[in-house]
């Protein structure tokens, strides 16, 4: 059965640290809800109720957009290998970017990353835990290169003409503040 606590536990740190990947939902008042995939190594728990998350370059920016509007954020990871389980943090949410102090105190918990475009840290408020049980066995292969090959390939003048290009706006048309002062 399911469970709802306050913070991460030791235990569910350490299944969160075992995961590949994670999903994180955002949405605005009004517009579309978003829900996106998660990986390579890009989260740390900080803290039973602070985690923090490396957001790299995509070819959107919906969880910038919506945190602006909208501070709340889920995470949920589910165990695709092992004993069955979901796991959902929420919270409220704060973004940083390469020109905040938060940001570069975070980022060196990271692998160095070209594509590094925010860090998101997020006060967690509630975990619950769920079954899992109809989440299927999937076994993992290996990490995927290509996003980070693309990165490097493109070096830092190429990357921020890329987020001016195409992450300055969500879909909905939300200001992301990617670009701004």
């Amino acid at each position: 059965m399911g469970k709802q606590l306050d913070s991460i536990t030791p235990q569910l740190q350490q299944f969160i640290e075992q995961q590949k990947i994670f999903f994180v939902g955002t949405a605005a008042a009004t517009g579309s809800v978003n829900v996106s995939p998660k990986g390579t190594d890009s989260f740390r728990v900080i803290d039973a109720n602070t985690i923090v998350w490396l957001n790299l370059t995509g070819s959107g920016n919906e969880t910038a957009a919506h945190l602006l509007k909208n501070k709340r954020m889920t995470i949920m990871f589910c165990a695709f290998e092992g004993k069955p389980m979901i796991l959902r943090l929420y919270g409220k949410a704060e973004i940083y970017h390469k020109r905040d102090n938060q940001f570069m105190k975070y980022e060196k918990l990271f692998p160095k990353n070209i594509g590094a475009r925010q860090i998101i840290e997020m006060h967690v408020e509630l975990v619950q835990t769920s079954c899992g049980f109809a989440v299927p066995y999937m076994d993992y292969k290996e990490e995927r290169t290509t996003l980070n090959d693309w990165a490097s390939k493109q070096g830092s003048k190429n990357i921020e003409a890329y987020w001016k290009n195409k992450n300055t706006q969500s879909i909905d048309g939300f200001e992301t503040n990617i670009m701004s002062d």
